[in-house]
């Protein structure tokens, strides 16, 4: 699928969701270069996994705090809806380590939407469903879409 040809009407709010993540994606070399995987876009949800590798670690030779803040941030779920939407704030709860060759799982999902405002929780667990981390992200839409109308 190409996102240049694509065009928002018409188009279910399952396959509006993956074509505006597709659309961000392409543009997102950061989320790409860390190794992040897409595993599942839904309207208001996310869900994508990273594994921990050697340059991740911190001095403690667990995974980098940062690492797993950016895993969370990447699966804020907030542009879905074909409108751009930006984080304006965000914070994390990091709950046990993320060790080395671990995949770590971030799953979003939607609280809250109303007007240009969302917030949305992000789980991040490990290999084992264990939690890991707990982000919440407050989103704020800008001018623009993803997608043409």
């Amino acid at each position: 699928m190409t996102t240049g040809t694509r065009r928002a009407t018409g188009l279910s709010p399952r396959a509006l969701a993956e074509a505006c993540a597709e659309a961000m994606w392409s543009g997102d070399a950061t989320s790409r270069r860390l190794g992040m995987r897409i595993e599942r876009i839904a309207p208001g949800e996310a869900t994508l996994s990273m594994e921990i590798t050697d340059f991740m670690l911190n001095g403690h030779g667990l995974a980098h705090g940062g690492f797993i803040f950016a895993l969370a941030d990447s699966a804020f779920a907030c542009n879905g809806y074909n409108q751009r939407t930006v984080g304006h704030q965000a914070s994390i709860t990091y709950l046990a380590p993320g060790r080395l060759g671990e995949r770590l799982t971030a799953v979003a999902r939607e609280v809250y939407r109303a007007g240009r405002n969302g917030i949305y929780d992000v789980h991040v667990t490990n290999g084992h469903g264990e939690p890991v981390a707990e982000f919440r992200g407050h989103s704020r839409t800008v001018k623009g879409t993803h997608l043409p109308e």
